[in-house]
């Protein structure tokens, strides 16, 4: 069976996509984290690359794998591509990309696997998708309820572009309350969620409620795309709108926020969605030419 070396700079949603593209191919997967050892370090991987110098003294001790056991090494997220580049060319295996690696030059990847809101450009080794690979699974934290319709509310936080205002959002849920009085009603936050939101969100009666800060280990969405007839997303949270446009063809209502910028990759995002049918996207279709 073929096996890739995922390198992960320790973010979730970094990692997931990887995990995700190893799921869709079917491919077995070791997992190896790495971190520059400072801001300095990887700002003179950019410099290095340009060179074509490639050399792990930039980061911090790790784990040791080696590379010919692999068929290829992905990675996503800045904080991996040059390592990325490192162990591909020191075992001379295929170097796949997920996200656009802005920073670092394209042509020595296999194939970079890109999302069309970052306006990738056209060249053989890119490959743009809709949105981000995901592969979620029930973990049975909800469970369908027979001859019940059931809605789910994910909210994020503020960040760069966006502010999240406490009377929007108890607007919004006011709003959900009365017009869905029959639908079962799950909740979750993110790690940007403000404790002003959470305790805001604790005044509601849900039949199913996460709170990240309290349970930041649980994972409920695969069983919200698994059981909900109807999504409440807000719109700063874009890789939830994407997997859940992805993978599920449940009505998807997008929760305007307050925004500092315009014409950024979250409202890219947001028309993508917005323009496409309510149906899931097929993955290992896409993913077709890439082989391993």
């Amino acid at each position: 069976m073929k096996r890739i070396l995922i390198i992960s700079d320790g973010k979730p949603g970094h990692l997931n996509q990887s995990i995700a593209f190893c799921k869709i191919k079917d491919v077995s997967y070791d997992i190896l984290e790495v971190k520059f050892k400072s801001k300095f370090h990887k700002a003179l991987s950019y410099f290095f690359d340009k060179l074509g110098y490639y050399t792990d003294f930039l980061f911090k001790d790790y784990k040791k794998y080696y590379g010919d056991f692999y068929d290829a090494i992905i990675s996503a997220g800045s904080g991996t591509y040059y390592f990325n580049k490192f162990i591909s060319k020191k075992y001379n295996k295929k170097a796949i990309a997920l996200m656009l690696p802005k920073s670092y030059k394209f042509k020595d990847f296999y194939y970079i696997i890109a999302q069309e809101h970052d306006n990738p450009i056209r060249q053989d080794n890119i490959l743009a998708l809709p949105l981000n690979l995901s592969f979620p699974r029930e973990k049975g934290y909800v469970k369908k309820v027979e001859e019940k319709k059931s809605l789910a509310i994910i909210i994020g936080g503020d960040n760069d572009v966006f502010d999240m205002e406490y009377e929007l959002i108890k607007d919004e849920l006011d709003d959900i309350f009365e017009k869905y009085p029959d639908y079962l009603k799950y909740i979750t936050t993110s790690r940007r969620t403000s404790k002003e939101i959470e305790n805001l969100i604790n005044e509601y009666k849900f039949d199913y409620k996460l709170i990240y800060s309290e349970e930041p280990n649980i994972n409920p969405i695969g069983d919200f795309i698994a059981v909900c007839d109807e999504f409440f997303i807000t719109t700063d949270s874009t890789s939830m709108l994407s997997e859940v446009r992805a993978n599920s063809n449940a009505k998807i209502n997008i929760v305007d926020l307050d925004s500092k910028k315009e014409n950024t990759k979250y409202h890219r995002l947001v028309k993508i969605i917005e323009d496409m049918d309510d149906e899931k996207i097929n993955f290992a279709k896409l993913l077709k030419k890439v082989k391993i």
